[in-house]
This record gives C-alpha cells, sequence and structure tokens, in this order.
C-alpha cells in the first residue's frame, strides 16, 4: 500500500520544516507487478518510463535541421554510453527510481554491475547470465526471471534506487541489453535495492511468482468488495448490432469474459474479425474500445490459446481483467458484421471504485493498420501503434502480422515518444527483443507479460505477439507516440494490424475512429508467384566453396517483384568457385531453362552449367541499383526426370562493381516449343 509519510528534520537555529512525502516499500513496487487497477491512476508530474539499450547510436536527431539521421540504423548489439578505462557505461539514471525489465539475447558471462545511490560498492555484482541463470539470490523466481522465452532473456525482480543508478559492462558482457526503468516523481521516497532482502520482501517476491505462473486466468484483486457479476447470452445475427449491458454508477469493470458456441460458425477466424466490441463510457459519443472481438482478447486472428496476466484465451473462451472505471455509465455493444450469426455468453464483473474517480483515467483499446503514420520522410521505417494526446498511460499492445512468405518479419526498434519528445526517451533493438524473444524465433512461447500464440514455427502466414507494459506503463502528461520499426513495405507482402490499449483522462483525444468489415477480413496481399517457377532459395544446396555463405535473402525491401519476395544469397565466393544446387526434374522431356537473376553495384559475373555442361554465355549482373534481370533464356535440355545438377560459377566483375555476390532469384523449366507437352 502507498503511505504518506511525515518527514520531520531539524537542525541547529533553524526549528523545523515538514514535507509530505509518497512512500514506496519494496512490498509496494513488487505489487506493481500484477497490479491492474494502479494503471488507471492517472500520472503525477515527474512520473515517466523508458529504456537504456544497445541500440545503434548512429540515429539521432538533428536539432538544427529538425531531421531524423539514419533512423534505420541496425547495429544494435553494442551501443553504449561511454567507456570508462576498459568498462562500459550502459545505463545512468536519476533517480527516486525502479528498474523493472532486464532483457538481452546474448548474456555472457563479463560482469554487469549495478551502482546505487552513489555507493562506492555495486548492489550487484554478477555475470550478466547469472541476471538470467536462477542462480543468484533474489532472481530465482521462474515467473519473474528466465531465458526459456523462445531464446530470450528476461528479468522481471524490481531494483529500485533513491538517487541514482549506474550500470557498467565488463568485457565479455554479451550483446543486447534493455533496461526498462520508471522515475517517479522527486518527493517519493523508494528503498535502496539489497541482494539480502528482507523476510516479507521475499514473501512479496513469492506471491507475484505464483499470481504470474499458476493465477494466470483469474483476477489477481479479487476478492474485491460489492462486485456483480452480469451473463449475457448473445446470439448475433449477420448484420445486427446488441447493446448486452449498460451499467451505471462509480464502478469499473474488473473481468469481462465470451464463451463462444461455435455450432453454426463454419469459419470462426473470419466471425472473430467480422464481430466486434466497442465500449463508451460516460455517455460518449465515440467508443473508448472497438476492436475486432477477437483481437480484443490480445491474439489474432482466430482462436490462439494462451493465458497472460490481463488477457487470455481457452479453445471455448476468452478473458480480459484490464480495469476499466467510469464515473457514470458504461454501455457495451457487439457488432456483427459478417454473414453468419455468432452465439456467444458475454460475462462482465463489475465493482464500486476504491479511489476518487477524478483520479482514474478511462480504458482505451483500439485495433487498427497503418494509421496516422509519420509525416517525415526520414521516418518512414517508423509504424504507428499508437499516437494520441492528453494525459494518461500506455500499457501495452497486440501485433499481427501477416507474413506470406516466410523469413524474418521485423528486425524493427520500439520507439516511444513523450510528451513532444524529438528523440524517443525509449529506443529498442529489435521487434523480437521488444517482446521479449530473440533471434527472430518462431517458437510459440508464453509469459503473463508477452506472449507469442500463434507462428506456425517458420514465421509463415500470420502470427501474433504481445506485450504488457503493467509495473512499466509508459505514463504521459500531454501525448504519446509509439511506433515499432517495420522494415518491409506491405507490397513484399508484409502487413501489420495491432491492438494498442492505454488509458487516458477524459477530454483527451483518441483519434482512432470504427474501420469497416472489408478493412479486417481479407486485406491480406498475397505474395507474387512466377507460375511453375522453382524459387532459388528453396532449392538444395548441394555443395558451396568453404568460407562462403549461402541463404535466402528477403527483397521486400527493394523496388521490383522477386519471386515469393526472396532470392538465393550467395556471400564471399571468389573468381573460378562453383555454387551447386539440386534441381527436381518431374517428369522426362524437352524444356527450356529459364533464369531470373538479381543485379546490384556490387554483384559478380556468373556462368551457369547444368549437370556440367556449360549454357550460353556469362551473365553480368552488375547494375548501379538493385533490380531483377528478367527471364533469361540459358539453353534447351533434353532430360530425364529426376534429380539435375545445376551449378553457378563466379569468372569474375565488371569494372564497376564493387564485389562478388550472387542472387537467383528462380529457374523455370518451360516445355520447349514443338515437345508437344
Amino acid at each position: 500500500m502507498n503511505k504518506t509519510a511525515l518527514i520531520i528534520t531539524a537542525g541547529l537555529g533553524l526549528g523545523f520544516a515538514a514535507q509530505a512525502t509518497q512512500t514506496l516499500t519494496y512490498v509496494d513496487l513488487v505489487g506493481r507487478l500484477t497490479d491492474l487497477e494502479h494503471l488507471a491512476t492517472l500520472p503525477e508530474p515527474g512520473e515517466t518510463c523508458a529504456l537504456w539499450s544497445s541500440y545503434d547510436r548512429a540515429s539521432t536527431y538533428d536539432a538544427a535541421s529538425g531531421k531524423y539521421v539514419k533512423w534505420d540504423a541496425n547495429g544494435d548489439g553494442s551501443g553504449i554510453i561511454r567507456k570508462e578505462g576498459e568498462q562500459s557505461v550502459i545505463a545512468e539514471m536519476a533517480g527516486p527510481g525502479c528498474i523493472w525489465r532486464t532483457w538481452s539475447a546474448t548474456a555472457g558471462k563479463g560482469h554487469v554491475k549495478i551502482f546505487l545511490d552513489g555507493a562506492a560498492e555495486p548492489a550487484l555484482d554478477l555475470a550478466f547470465d547469472d541476471y538470467f541463470s536462477r542462480t543468484s539470490e533474489p532472481f530465482t523466481f521462474p515467473a519473474l526471471v528466465y531465458k526459456t522465452a523462445a531464446n530470450g532473456f528476461d528479468n522481471y525482480v524490481p531494483i529500485p534506487y533513491q538517487k541514482s543508478c549506474k550500470i557498467v559492462a565488463e568485457k565479455a558482457w554479451g550483446n543486447y541489453y534493455q533496461f526498462t526503468y520508471s522515475t517517479f516523481p522527486k518527493d517519493t521516497a523508494v528503498p535502496t535495492f539489497t541482494r539480502a532482502l528482507a523476510p516479507q520482501d521475499v514473501a512479496a517476491l513469492r506471491a507475484a511468482d505464483a499470481k504470474l505462473s499458476q493465477g494466470l486466468g483469474s483476477d489477481p484483486a479479487v476478492p474485491r468488495a460489492g462486485a456483480e457479476t452480469l451473463r449475457v447470452p448473445v446470439t448475433l445475427a449477420a448484420g445486427q448490432t446488441a447493446t448486452v449491458a449498460q451499467l451505471t454508477g462509480g464502478r469499473a469493470i474488473t473481468a469481462l469474459s465470451v464463451k463462444l458456441d461455435p455450432a453454426g460458425t463454419a469459419d470462426l477466424e473470419t466471425a472473430l474479425r467480422a464481430t466486434t466490441l466497442s465500449i463508451r463510457w460516460d455517455g460518449e459519443e465515440a467508443p473508448s474500445v472497438w476492436t475486432p472481438l477477437g483481437d480484443f482478447f490480445g491474439t489474432a486472428p482466430g482462436v490462439n490459446p494462451y493465458r497472460s496476466l490481463p488477457l487470455g484465451m481457452t479453445e471455448k473462451s476468452f478473458y480480459s481483467y484490464w480495469y476499466m472505471p467510469f464515473a457514470t455509465e458504461a454501455r457495451v455493444e457487439l457488432k456483427n458484421d459478417g454473414t453468419a450469426p455468432l452465439r456467444l455468453e458475454l460475462s462482465i464483473t463489475h465493482a464500486p471504485l476504491t479511489r476518487p474517480v477524478e483520479s482514474l483515467g478511462r480504458f482505451h483499446a483500439k485495433w487498427h493498420r497503418d494509421a496516422f503514420l509519420p509525416a517525415e520522410p526520414e521516418r518512414a521505417i517508423d509504424w504507428t501503434m499508437l499516437k494520441t494526446t492528453g494525459r494518461g498511460r500506455f500499457c501495452g499492445v497486440m501485433l499481427n502480422v501477416w507474413n506470406p512468405c516466410g523469413g524474418w518479419w521485423g528486425e524493427g526498434d520500439e520507439k516511444f515518444f513523450v510528451d513532444g519528445e524529438k528523440f524517443p526517451s525509449t529506443i529498442g533493438t529489435g521487434s523480437e527483443d521488444y517482446f521479449g524473444y530473440a533471434w527472430s524465433s518462431g517458437k510459440l512461447f508464453f509469459q503473463a507479460l508477452h506472449n507469442q500464440p500463434r507462428n506456425n514455427g517458420h514465421n509463415v502466414g500470420h502470427l501474433s505477439v504481445n506485450r504488457w507494459h503493467i509495473a512499466d506503463s509508459v505514463p504521459f502528461q500531454a501525448g504519446f507516440e509509439g511506433a515499432i520499426e517495420k522494415y518491409f513495405s506491405n507490397k513484399r507482402p508484409t502487413q501489420y494490424a495491432c491492438v494498442v490499449y492505454w488509458y487516458q483522462a477524459p477530454g483527451g483525444r483518441d483519434p482512432y475512429q470504427p474501420l469497416p468489415v472489408a478493412e479486417r477480413v481479407g486485406y491480406e496481399i498475397q505474395p507474387h508467384v512466377i507460375e511453375g517457377a522453382l524459387e532459388a532459395e528453396a532449392l538444395k544446396v548441394l555443395q558451396k566453396p568453404e568460407g562462403s555463405r549461402v541463404g535466402m535473402q528477403d527483397m521486400g525491401g527493394f523496388s521490383g517483384l522477386w519471386g515469393s519476395a526472396g532470392q538465393l544469397f550467395w556471400q564471399g565466393g571468389k573468381d573460378g568457385e562453383r555454387l551447386a544446387l539440386a534441381v527436381p526434374v518431374k517428369s522426362a522431356g524437352r524444356f527450356d531453362l529459364i533464369a531470373q537473376f538479381t543485379k546490384a553495384p556490387d554483384y559478380a559475373t556468373v556462368q551457369v552449367y547444368w549437370d556440367g555442361k556449360k549454357l550460353g554465355a556469362a551473365f553480368d549482373a552488375y547494375d548501379p541499383a538493385v533490380s531483377l534481370s528478367g527471364e533469361i533464356k540459358l539453353g534447351t535440355l533434353e532430360l530425364p526426370a529426376g534429380e539435375s545438377k545445376l551449378e553457378i560459377e563466379i569468372t569474375g566483375i565488371n569494372a564497376k562493381s564493387r564485389g562478388r555476390f550472387v542472387g537467383l532469384d528462380y529457374i523455370r523449366l518451360a516445355p520447349a516449343s514443338g515437345s508437344g507437352r
């Protein structure tokens, strides 16, 4: 519980002075990890949340020109503040404050030291890996500390400080770090962290660990005095809008759940996108909550079972424990824009307010695609998640990615601009890093505060990730703009949709409007596919020169239509070396061998061979810009069914070329004229 302490100071000849100070004990701070109600409290002046990370320091804002410089710089593994001798200063903040989240992708054995409140000796001096290994007290609670979330290392044990915090890293500390921290109003008193926690502090961590593990799927604040539950069976016909609840009084919705009856709904994935949930507070004209019904619960599209602290899904029921206060009225509506009826039961639990309503924001959740993208051309890489004005707290996001070509879809840093900042106080190191995992893993993972509930294992098709800012909500007084970098264009295709969750004081501007069903269903752009093509990146590599690298390169960021938006990319080859690929031939016949190469300023001249036979003249792949060669006929072949060998030899380079890279989009075996096929 927050307390107000009266601090009395005395001095000779000075009499007595008194000041009111907010005191947060360690137990209070641990409680913030699971306190969904606190998110609704409007932030006080001086309360902030920011991030120190290893982002590429080449990204800057030039105040003189008003331009963003190298805004897509991507060397995000080792950025630091400065060097002090052999040590790297990686975070530095003034208190009172608290570190809420520590993350890494490759924590090493080099020590990371955390100095608090000006002390000469560090409060923490551990190998960076031991912040996550659960071998060092108090970082031993499995729901708070882990390195199993799809290659990500995460630590949510609070580390508070009263005056200052400085973090330094020794050699071999690893690569990639993030420290998310809050700064409290200057009159706040907090304890200075020590590993020798008091028994009540350890008990608080144990209780939080339980709520964030076996307690998921239930309201972390129950029991609530005066709580009531309304259960409403609904059969929503196609095209129907229904007001399913209208609540009055100074109360808060504390739980909202949906039980589905899938009978009669053949395409549940479409139905959950076509049906929308909207909630209006206190007689407002436009809804503060508007999302597709399924997406609201933190994953999309369709039913993707998972459990987290505020939201979750099972096969037939979904839950929300976001705390949603209102002064006079809450109106809950469902609308079915689909073509089939949807049967469900909606349950709403509501309870009396425990704080003055004037101190509380209103809950907002909005679904959108490509809304309010930055106007500055040099910020074209930033994809806006939330842009709003007023006072409130940013609390998290569910991101749904359509990625039909597979491969890594992200690599984009999150950037949070608070209260008109020109350079963001939060700038991260990668999309998956923001969502708490690493190395573009396609593995599903389920945690209380971040999840990947949908992914086929190879980042192909629809996938869904979420992150909840609970203790580390981002407060704002005048406005908030949160973006995440999007490296690939919609044409690749790579398309984003999201639900963003936040609290806002009445009178703030929420610019997001409901979208028609055509924007929510069937919007996915299909990849460019060449009929009969064998994508080179999908061919089996039979042999490659030692020391060279061969793999798929995503071409979605370049102008042109590569088959499935990718190519086979050969790096590190030398003159005279060959790359051998296996080509399946389904049936015997006479074929024209057709290929499409990539051309670029640093590409080689190559010669093609088929089963050891030289085909045609060498192809010069140099071009001043990255481009496609167009289809090139390499020769006509009589082929048996089975597997043949295609070889590419580097023969040299154009005088203007800067390198010896090779890119092959696809090959095609087209029936030769007169073959009768």
